[in-house]
């Protein structure tokens, strides 16, 4: 994401984090202590160079560029991670292998819980204003909400199941 971010321009970490923040809070979930740490072992391994540049009284900011070597290795990954499905992690599937170890009240409470957590993530998704540069972000934020809308969909199954065998 970084080297992706660094190809469309140069940037200094402020930029960088700020616009995680804005735009890809939603879809990542990176500090910006992370973002700085990656940022710094990208310039050690040669595919970003930082370079301090200071404008008029401000104090230095550390300007951040991709390396020729940075784009070569942001096409490679770019071109694995489109490739790859990947390993989907759910949290949340561990709290279901465990959930026979509540009751049955606690139990509809937590899928409860976790259906308005969804609720919330899909109104985020469909309030997302359009990228508007390139298909690629819109595309990642739609996957995300139909993602989203399909699991809303099935814990409310797994819900309303749950909640006929424990009226029996």
């Amino acid at each position: 994401m970084l080297l992706g971010m660094l190809k469309s321009q140069s940037q200094h970490g402020y930029q960088i984090n700020e616009f995680i923040e804005k735009n890809l809070s939603r879809m990542v979930d990176m500090k910006r202590s992370t973002a700085y740490t990656l940022l710094e072992r990208l310039c050690d391994q040669g595919y970003v160079d930082g370079t301090m540049e200071q404008a008029g009284n401000r104090p230095q900011k550390k300007v951040y560029t991709i390396t020729p070597t940075g784009e070569q290795k942001f096409f490679e990954l770019l071109h694995e991670y489109l490739k790859h499905a990947g390993v989907i992690q759910f949290p949340f599937d561990i709290g279901l292998m465990f959930l026979d170890s509540l009751p049955d009240e606690d139990v509809s409470l937590c899928l409860q819980g976790h259906l308005q957590e969804l609720d919330r993530q899909i109104v985020g998704f469909e309030q997302t204003p359009r990228h508007g540069f390139g298909r690629g972000v819109d595309l990642a934020v739609e996957h995300r909400l139909i993602m989203s809308r399909a699991e809303r969909d099935w814990v409310a199954s797994i819900l309303q199941r749950f909640q006929s065998l424990t009226d029996e």
